[in-house]
């Protein structure tokens, strides 16, 4: 089992849950769609070469973001990684994935 956490806008906020549920992540035992998100603020500077959904290059941006939190099946992590940064509207998104032992 895995924990992937992600940064998103409010604007792909249930864009980026959707897609990840339907790729099978969030399921715990018998319940689906299961996730945690809360509210803070991001920041980022976009260097030379980037192609910024948000801000202009050289400046430092800080946009308010939704952090998620949810557990995937190992078997489905790659499907579901592939269905974040499909839904993601920044160029780099910003994740963490962790392997969840069981002991």
């Amino acid at each position: 089992m895995y924990k992937m956490c992600y940064f998103v806008p409010e604007s792909h906020l249930e864009q980026t849950k959707q897609a990840l549920f339907t790729a099978g992540a969030g399921r715990i035992g018998d319940y689906d769609s299961c996730a945690w998100q809360c509210k803070g603020q991001g920041q980022f500077r976009p260097l030379e070469g980037s192609d910024p959904y948000l801000g202009s290059q050289g400046e430092v941006e800080v946009v308010d973001e939704f952090k998620v939190e949810l557990v995937c099946e190992d078997s489905l992590i790659h499907d579901a990684l592939k269905a974040l940064k499909q839904t993601h509207p920044y160029e780099e998104p910003a994740y963490e994935i962790f392997r969840i032992e069981d002991f």
